[in-house]
């Protein structure tokens, strides 16, 4: 496990830039960019991405496609809309506000698509002090593509996530092998992995955790402090799948 502090991942003009290299690992990445008016060009190559407002609005061009994005005032504030970028395409974002891209390595190309925000599902899961909504904007069952998962995940000032604690690094029946980034927004909150590393950090806007293997949970808002987090998953499997195992000392 690696806690990636705010600022420690930049590379310009990437305010965040993980790909499966700099990480350790074989599939997941990402990147997240501030813009103020002005555009980011960059090719997928052999990932899939998508586009995700975290705050403000921008468009997308890709293949000769205009995509707007309307986007939302932050992460706080409403789901968003989004875009899906296939392998071995060339795009360009422009507008206002910071976006994420979470990239999967893949190999099948599906086409460009447009994710309107009044299709996302969204849950509450858990109860009472361990409950948080899901925005499960890229979940297998929402939207199709080759291997990319991402969803969205709000935890209220003093609540748990990620909880009961989880693991995905073993094939079985009831679990998938997935690498996972954890990428923050609000708090702070602090997040647990433990099992193969053990680490307990203390996370706030702009930071990122990498969950190559072990559980992972809880992810703990401080009192008062609203805290979110964009899960990025995949792995080798050739169906998409989120499928988990608790740990059984707290399932």
């Amino acid at each position: 496990m690696t806690h990636i502090p705010r600022g420690t991942a930049a590379d310009a003009p990437w305010a965040v830039k993980i790909t499966p290299e700099s990480a350790g690992w074989t599939y997941v990445g990402l990147r997240v960019v501030d813009l103020s008016g002005g555009s980011v060009e960059f090719a997928t190559g052999d990932e899939e991405m998508l586009v995700l407002p975290l705050s403000g609005s921008c468009e997308v061009t890709a293949d000769g496609l205009r995509l707007p994005l309307a986007g939302r005032t932050s992460v706080f504030d409403a789901v968003s809309d989004f875009a899906y970028l296939p392998i071995r395409t060339s795009a360009r974002i422009t507008g206002h506000g910071r976006f994420a891209l979470p990239a999967a390595r893949a190999t099948r190309r599906f086409p460009i698509r447009y994710g309107p925000a009044r299709e996302v599902p969204v849950e509450v899961r858990g109860a009472g002090q361990a409950s948080r909504q899901v925005n499960n904007f890229c979940a297998p069952d929402a939207f199709d593509c080759d291997k990319l998962v991402a969803v969205e995940v709000l935890t209220p000032g003093g609540n748990w996530s990620s909880y009961p604690p989880h693991k995905h690094d073993t094939a079985s029946e009831r679990e998938a092998v997935l690498e996972e980034i954890y990428y923050f927004e609000g708090g702070p909150g602090y997040q647990r992995v433990y099992g193969t590393h053990d680490t307990l950090a203390e996370v706030s806007g702009g930071d990122v955790v990498l969950v190559p293997h072990g559980y992972h949970g809880p992810s703990m808002a401080a009192p008062g402090y609203d805290l979110y987090y964009l899960n990025v998953l995949a792995g080798p499997a050739p169906q998409r799948s989120m499928a988990f195992c608790d740990d059984p000392r707290h399932a």
